[in-house]
């Protein structure tokens, strides 16, 4: 499927860096509750299925890539406000993005 330009330009991605990971003992697939700070969009809250390369306090001040704008998602009793992005490896574990060099949390991503 082709998506236009304009299509491109309504998902708002952003760096933010983790300032907390939590278990998430009540989401169906093992996943972390993360807390992420956006700069001067705030501090935004997400589940991410990370558990199988990552250990909770490895991503503690890990900058990352998120989208931004899509609306609160409810996973168990957690609302999940922003998509923590990753690519998929060989067993469907989740690498994240992450920005190549230190940048200030909330840049946009384009």
């Amino acid at each position: 499927m082709t998506i236009s330009w304009d299509d491109f330009e309504k998902v708002d991605i952003r760096v933010g860096r983790i300032l907390t990971a939590e278990e998430f003992p009540n989401a169906r697939k093992p996943a972390f509750q993360l807390t992420i700070d956006f700069g001067e969009l705030g501090i935004k809250r997400s589940s991410a299925q990370l558990t199988a390369l990552y250990k909770k306090n490895d991503l503690i001040g890990k900058q990352i890539v998120a989208v931004v704008n899509f609306p609160p998602r409810q996973i168990a009793n957690f609302f999940s406000e922003c998509l923590v992005l990753g690519v998929y490896g060989n067993d469907k574990e989740v690498i994240l993005l992450e920005p190549e060099r230190k940048v200030n949390n909330g840049q946009k991503v384009g």
